[in-house]
């Protein structure tokens, strides 16, 4: 019950977001500064394999428009959905665990490139754990984290968000092929 209350008020606050456009409100109010290249902050990211594996042909391009803006807005990051640009909170980005840093940034390099194909990153009719372009970008991430030698309790402890109940991350786990512990 507590379950589909949560899920219920997560829809509710994405169809607000979306009939009165408050997410282009509240991130002019919440991003504190003009938007800096992508490629400043994150230097060599070009070169790594699985951003390559994210853009492919169009890595360059993506890359050179993709812009960053802080906000001490909550949360870790994110794509906002006026412009595809990277929002970052400086203070995660300064003080979160290094690893699940980069993991996000995969991960939302992958919502970059979704933005940049025109798909909606907020669609309706799914939940949050289920929803395709999540999926996608989790995936991403989890194939990461293995390369990187993470064991599945690692990668669950990664996964595991405050919105998101034990319920929702054994679906998800399930969808990305990961054992967490019930």
């Amino acid at each position: 019950m507590i379950e589909e209350w949560r899920e219920a008020c997560y829809i509710i606050t994405l169809r607000l977001f979306e009939w009165f456009r408050l997410d282009k409100v509240l991130l002019r109010l919440f991003t504190f500064t003009s938007a800096q290249s992508f490629t400043d902050y994150f230097r060599g990211v070009e070169s790594n394999e699985v951003v390559k594996r994210i853009f492919g042909d169009s890595l360059e391009d993506a890359l050179h428009g993709l812009k960053v803006q802080f906000s001490w807005a909550g949360g870790y990051m994110g794509v906002n959905p006026s412009n595809g640009y990277l929002i970052v909170n400086p203070n995660y980005l300064r003080n979160g665990d290094k690893v699940d840093v980069y993991l996000d940034i995969i991960h939302e390099l992958v919502h970059v490139r979704q933005w940049r194909e025109g798909k909606n990153l907020f669609g309706s009719g799914f939940k949050y754990v289920e929803r395709p372009t999540e999926i996608e970008a989790y995936r991403y991430t989890v194939d990461e984290a293995k390369r990187l030698g993470l064991r599945d309790t690692r990668i669950c402890r990664y996964l595991k968000t405050e919105w998101m109940s034990h319920d929702d991350l054994m679906l998800l786990a399930t969808a990305l092929g990961i054992e967490c512990p019930h």
